[in-house]
């Protein structure tokens, strides 16, 4: 690939929908991007969701929004470090400083996971077999291809973009209203549904945007000039999506195991055994030899600092070593790019957290019930969402108070036009699914009962 991608384009300060930034004294587009970020309600509700453990009772045990906190302290750190360098080797465009590269990696890092439903991934999971599922056949009626695979392999990665350029602040007007340098740095799978599906991507089953957003996606794209490649609606990533992705496997690689401690799940030796590796191996016998004299939960935070820098020294120089190749989209992750060491780290604290903190019993128990909690809240809205397009009957009181309880106001104001956007069952079904991935475990939990009449009276 020839092309390359240029840090002008790419650091565009623009907002969506083709808004000029405000100047602000003290205060530049992309840190107004994090507060946007911090002061929305789709932010504030991660306090109550799933990361790894369902309504865990152990306060240690990480959440959504401690998580997300904790990626974005990296990932500012690490964006820095790579602006520093793109800045002395004269990289930088001229009006730019490092501190704008690790701004937008501020924001999205804080808004990585602000599209995930309640109880984590099975909740993605839990969505997807509801409609794919005989009982949702009726409300896939009349809709194309593309809509029911947006349904079918429900994604909170492309309800992340959504909410950021959609659903959150103005409705169905520019969302957030984000610089288009972290919308497209955000975009961690820069393609749609059918082609990941088909395997035609470079993740099997992982998009980044639903059909409902797509004239949006194309053009935070041309905004920042990212490149085409082979396919329909399919582009190489921001370069700063590495960033922010490669940020998040390092929380996840280390603060898992933390969690998997605090829960009496793994002990310190096996923890200590995959991080070994990545610290000082000249100064690593007397450090093990000094945290024998601690309580094993105090030793992560003895050496989370240490296992972190080493992290963020490797990841800054895989960039800056490869940043060329990055440019010109040669590369789809930048993980291995980095040493064989950080690559067996990482992929053994995930293994070890696979085998044996996801696997704990008490997790697998919420999460089955997490299915019948997501079926039950999604057959009781999409069934009010068909009757508001029946024309031919009113909805029933069940259904209007449902509506009701959702918004009437808050569903896609071309709905009932000729100029919809997309098939109107689509875009119904769509804000039910704003609704419900919106929701925090708890909230789920207690609405389902509620619709299942077995609700506790407040």
């Amino acid at each position: 690939m020839s092309e390359r991608m240029n840090w002008e384009k790419l650091l565009n300060p623009n907002r969506l929908g083709h808004r000029s930034s405000k100047s602000e004294k003290g205060r530049s587009p992309f840190t107004s991007d994090q507060d946007k970020v911090l002061f929305s309600g789709s932010f504030r509700r991660l306090a109550r969701k799933t990361q790894v453990h369902p309504l865990a009772t152990n306060d240690h045990v990480h959440n959504r929004l401690t998580h997300s906190l904790e990626v974005a302290s990296v990932g500012r750190t690490l964006a820095n470090r790579v602006g520093q360098s793109l800045q002395e080797r004269g990289r930088l465009p001229e009006g730019f400083a490092p501190t704008d590269i690790s701004d937008i990696l501020q924001a999205v890092c804080l808004a990585h996971d602000i599209g995930n439903p309640p109880f984590g991934h099975t909740g993605e999971e839990a969505i997807r077999h509801w409609f794919q599922h005989e009982e949702a056949l009726p409300y896939l009626s009349g809709l194309n291809p593309n809509e029911i695979c947006d349904l079918e392999t429900f994604e909170g990665n492309a309800q992340g973009f959504r909410v950021l350029t959609s659903s959150e602040f103005h409705p169905y007007d520019g969302g957030l209203r984000l610089t288009y340098a972290s919308l497209a740095s955000f975009l961690k799978y820069p393609w749609t549904s059918v082609q990941a599906v088909s395997g035609s991507r470079p993740k099997k089953s992982k998009y980044g945007v639903f059909q409902s957003e797509l004239d949006t996606f194309r053009e935070v794209t041309e905004e920042v000039g990212l490149l085409r490649r082979p396919g329909d609606d399919w582009y190489c990533r921001h370069p700063l999506v590495h960033l922010m992705e490669i940020a998040d496997d390092f929380c996840y690689g280390l603060l898992d195991l933390e969690d998997g401690m605090d829960m009496g799940i793994l002990k310190w030796d096996e923890v200590f055994e995959v991080l070994r590796p990545i610290l000082d191996q000249t100064k690593v016998d007397a450090l093990a030899k000094d945290l024998e004299s601690v309580r094993p939960g105090r030793r992560p935070p003895l050496i989370r600092g240490k296992v972190i820098s080493a992290f963020i020294e490797e990841a800054s120089s895989a960039f800056i070593n490869n940043e060329d190749g990055i440019l010109a989209g040669q590369y789809d992750e930048l993980l291995p790019l980095c040493s064989s060491t950080v690559q067996t780290c990482v992929a053994t604290a995930k293994s070890l957290a696979k085998t044996r903190v996801f696997t704990h019993p008490r997790k697998i128990e919420l999460e089955i019930g997490a299915y019948n909690t997501i079926a039950t809240l999604l057959r009781v809205m999409c069934h009010a969402t068909n009757e508001l397009l029946s024309n031919d009957r009113p909805s029933s009181f069940k259904s209007s108070r449902v509506l009701d309880l959702i918004g009437r106001n808050t569903f896609h104001p071309k709905l009932r036009t000729p100029e919809c956007p997309n098939s109107p069952r689509y875009l119904a079904l769509m804000r039910v699914l704003d609704f419900v991935s919106g929701m925090t475990d708890n909230y789920a939990t207690h609405l389902a009962m509620q619709f299942s009449g077995k609700g506790a009276v407040r």
